[in-house]
């Protein structure tokens, strides 16, 4: 097992069908999550909009899945060109055998690196979805994904995870905090400013009735599963450090749910979507640093990411009337931003046995430093690379937006032509859709 500061030895680099099988494994969990994600945004949103949202996620997965496949690998992980950018000697795949170690990992193909990694910057820029819901244009949403995926996920996992110049400085990221949590957590806020609130933003003070809460109780179970095999996996082998980083998955969103919990019971009652809420927030907090620390600094990384993202969902929107549909830039960009700055406080950046210790201060303000200079560059370049691609996109197409008769139908009948529960209203309170009406079935959708 190599903790992930040590530079691969490619030289006595041996397949081991162990670690192999485990991140096999790890992959099938990562990949999981996009649909779990689909089903959860679904249930928490209208049900006018189920099929837009699932639409959008399965697409994404898909179209970014070929793109990883034929060019994203390549920039991200190839030859680093001034640390900048990867070069394309592994387009379409090329040199990355499956009987081979590459030179990201030890001890698993260097094929199954780059399949892993391809769930990562599938889900990425899907996250966003959560933020725009209900308000995007079909063709606004494909392109806004491509060019995102392109000119911010590529950039970023390069400069940290592909020996870029972040990576040379010593800004440590272990499964996503920043590569992935803090980018789509601040394209999100700007994406919610850029297009503005919904209808009837303030009558529902943000909080729109979710359509379907089982639905979205089993997305945020299935992404809960999903996370073992995020963080689990990101240790690249089977061994005490994945073992660790799973620990650290299940404490650190137990104990950011508690806090939502309790607060939510303080405030009026047990709200079931502040529950589902709270276990997403320490999950995304923990992420990057679940490989770094015990599990006595989890507990705590974990609170503090229940008690930021809880007040700071309700200072957005309560106060400042961001319509962030799904509070992904808190949920998942604030904490993921925070827990990779606990980086720097509890990180032990040697050791693999992340046991026996009650709290370790072994990064020092040097790690601390660098940490917050990697989630403050990464925050800035991730906000004004999304803003740019929004105004482009909207110089070229127009509206991002649908009209409010055409949202008030639901993006499901406007874009899709198809309805996902039987014999509910889309057109007016008068007319009843059923499934036989338009696009040769369906259900219904309202």
């Amino acid at each position: 097992m190599v903790h992930p500061q040590v530079p691969v030895d490619t030289s006595s680099c041996v397949v081991d069908t162990g670690d192999t099988t485990w991140i096999l494994v790890s992959t099938i969990f990562v990949l999981g999550m996009s649909p779990a994600l689909a089903f959860f945004e679904a249930g928490m949103l209208r049900s006018k909009n189920t099929i837009s949202i699932i639409s959008q996620i399965v697409v994404g997965n898909v179209l970014l899945s070929v793109m990883w496949l034929f060019f994203g690998y390549s920039l991200s992980f190839g030859t680093s060109f001034l640390g900048v950018i990867g070069g394309l000697e592994h387009l379409f795949w090329i040199d990355l055998p499956y009987n081979k170690c590459g030179n990201m990992a030890a001890n698993i193909p260097a094929a199954l690196f780059a399949l892993f990694q391809m769930m990562f910057a599938s889900i990425t820029p899907l996250l966003m979805t959560g933020a725009y819901a209900e308000r995007f244009k079909w063709d606004a949403f494909l392109i806004f994904t491509v060019a995102w995926e392109v000119f911010v996920y590529y950039p970023v996992c390069h400069w940290i995870w592909g020996k870029g110049f972040l990576h040379q400085l010593g800004v440590l990221d272990y499964a996503g905090g920043i590569v992935i949590h803090t980018t789509a957590g601040i394209a999100s806020l700007v994406v919610a400013l850029f297009i503005g609130p919904r209808k009837d933003f303030f009558a529902f003070h943000g909080e729109y009735p979710p359509s379907n809460l089982p639905l979205a109780a089993t997305g945020a179970a299935l992404l809960w599963m999903g996370w073992f095999g995020f963080n689990g996996g990101s240790a690249l082998g089977a061994g005490s450090l994945a073992v660790s980083s799973v620990v650290s998955t299940h404490v650190g969103g137990c104990c950011s749910a508690i806090v939502w919990l309790v607060l939510s019971m303080r405030a009026h009652r047990p709200a079931a979507t502040s529950i589902l809420n709270g276990v997403l927030a320490g999950l995304a907090g923990i992420t990057p640093a679940s490989g770094y620390v015990n599990t006595q600094a989890t507990i705590v990384i974990g609170l503090a990411c229940g008690f930021l993202s809880y007040y700071g969902c309700h200072f957005s929107k309560g106060r400042m009337h961001v319509d962030d549909a799904l509070d992904v830039h808190m949920i998942h960009g604030a904490t993921g931003a925070l827990g990779s700055l606990f980086v720097g406080v509890f990180g032990n950046l040697q050791a693999t046995d992340m046991g026996g210790h009650f709290f370790e201060f072994q990064s020092g303000p040097k790690q601390f430093l660098l940490q917050l200079f990697g989630v403050s560059f990464v925050t800035v370049y991730s906000g004004i690379v999304t803003y740019v691609i929004l105004v482009s996109l909207q110089r070229s197409l127009g509206d991002l937006t649908h009209d409010e008769d055409k949202l008030d139908m639901g993006l499901d009948w406007v874009d899709h032509g198809e309805v996902a529960y039987h014999k509910l209203h889309v057109l007016s309170s008068n007319s009843i859709v059923d499934g036989t009406s338009r696009g040769g079935g369906g259900g219904g959708g309202g």
